[in-house]
């Protein structure tokens, strides 16, 4: 089975205050080592981490490898001040902060950096992102800083403009890209940056009433009809799930994800199978701590 490229092991699929209350306290250690039992039992072996704020991935970085788990993991996701991005990581105002963040990181034992660059989707209003994007000349620069301290970039960023934005700075993995056009994503063909989809928190939300299925529809073939040209184009798709947000559970997430992608794939599990292959071959190459 393939890794897991895109999850946070402090989630828990269902609900996300909850998953907060279970740690708050203190990381509640069997948790997640009942997570990783469950991804061992799966054959599921690689998983890479989105970050929180609570310690979790601190400790599941700690055990990982009793599993026989190759764990992968920023610590904390960091954001601007005032944006999205708190859910998962620490706040800075300027750039001697985010500086400083990264260096904490980098104490802390991570892997590689993630930035929070723009915000959410509304599911109520296609085409719609809630919150303010960073700017053009700000993302260059909180790339330039990780990548002159050693470290590879995942960036949380949707909205055509802002992955325009990071993928011409330099991000080596763009997290989500909801709302592309083709310019940007010949720029991932072209510059071989890894593109992580991340349908199934979109697509699994159909059926279930939770916000307007025409918008939920829309947004969810609008990817798969960019992953689609992504994987003509020979862009370099990466299989994450988004594991533990709200539809989608450890573990099974990932076979979702799987399902998804096999449709934009026009049901070629050959072909999917060997971007996928090489995708996650490229993500344990380089995201590590050089």
């Amino acid at each position: 089975m393939f890794g897991e490229c895109h999850g946070h092991v402090f989630m828990n699929g269902v609900n996300y205050k909850a998953a907060v209350a279970r740690h708050k306290n203190g990381v509640d250690r069997e948790a997640v080592r009942s997570l990783f039992l469950a991804y061992q039992k799966a054959g599921i072996t690689f998983f890479r981490e989105g970050g929180d704020y609570l310690g979790v991935s601190s400790f599941a970085a700690e055990i990982a490898e009793e599993y026989g788990i190759d764990y992968r993991s920023p610590v904390f996701a960091i954001h601007k001040k005032g944006h999205y991005g708190g859910i998962v990581g620490l706040a800075y105002e300027n750039l001697t902060d985010f500086a400083g963040l990264v260096e904490d990181a980098g104490r802390k034992g991570a892997d590689f950096i993630k930035i929070m660059l723009s915000g959410l989707l509304d599911f109520n209003a296609y085409g719609t992102i809630t919150g303010p994007a960073l700017a053009f000349s700000e993302i260059k620069e909180l790339v330039r800083i990780c990548h002159e301290e050693g470290f590879v970039v995942m960036v949380h960023v949707n909205g055509r403009e802002t992955v325009y934005g990071a993928i011409v700075s330099g991000a080596d993995s763009i997290e989500h890209g909801f709302y592309m056009t083709g310019e940007e994503l010949s720029l991932l063909a072209e510059r071989g940056t890894v593109w992580t989809p991340t349908v199934s928190p979109v697509g699994n939300l159909a059926g279930r009433g939770m916000f307007d299925e025409a918008s939920v529809k829309a947004i969810t073939e609008s990817q798969l009809a960019n992953v689609r040209k992504a994987l003509a184009l020979g862009v370099h798709v990466a299989l994450g799930s988004d594991a533990g947000a709200v539809t989608v559970p450890h573990v099974t997430g990932l076979y979702d994800e799987y399902d998804w992608l096999l449709q934009a794939a026009d049901g070629d599990r050959e072909r999917l199978d060997r971007v996928l292959e090489n995708t996650e071959r490229i993500i344990k190459e380089k995201f590590r701590r050089r």
